[in-house]
């Protein structure tokens, strides 16, 4: 199984009609354009999945850098997301963002708390 990243999307285009370019190139178990949760609008880029690899590849060589319901799209092989549950804040949205201290959100100096701190007794 291989799974395909379509970016550079129309508007327009849908799961079927992304589907539909694809299969040329073999069966394709799943197609999806990728739309934004609150309006229900493409976002621009979807995913392909593929049974065979070498169909994957053959539509990577096709249509990679081609013109695609009118647009020049992007196709790659995707990358396989890691785990959202795995403790951190992935960089988004924690108070001292950036480190350091005295701030508040994203602030501070950027020093090191702890040295900063014995520093002064």
């Amino acid at each position: 199984m291989s799974k395909l990243f379509v970016g550079g999307l129309s508007w327009h285009t849908t799961d079927e009609s992304l589907r539909a370019g694809f299969e040329q190139y073999g069966p394709v178990e799943e197609a999806t354009v990728v739309k934004d949760r609150d309006t229900q609008r493409s976002r621009g880029f979807g995913f392909v999945r593929f049974s065979s690899e070498a169909d994957a590849d053959a539509a990577i060589a096709a249509l990679n850098n081609q013109e695609f319901d009118g647009r020049s799209i992007r196709v790659d092989k995707a990358s396989e997301r890691g785990s959202r549950n795995d403790g951190g804040f992935q960089g988004r949205g924690g108070y001292n963002q950036r480190g350091g201290y005295g701030g508040g959100y994203g602030g501070g100096s950027g020093g090191d708390w702890r040295r900063d701190r014995n520093a002064d007794n």
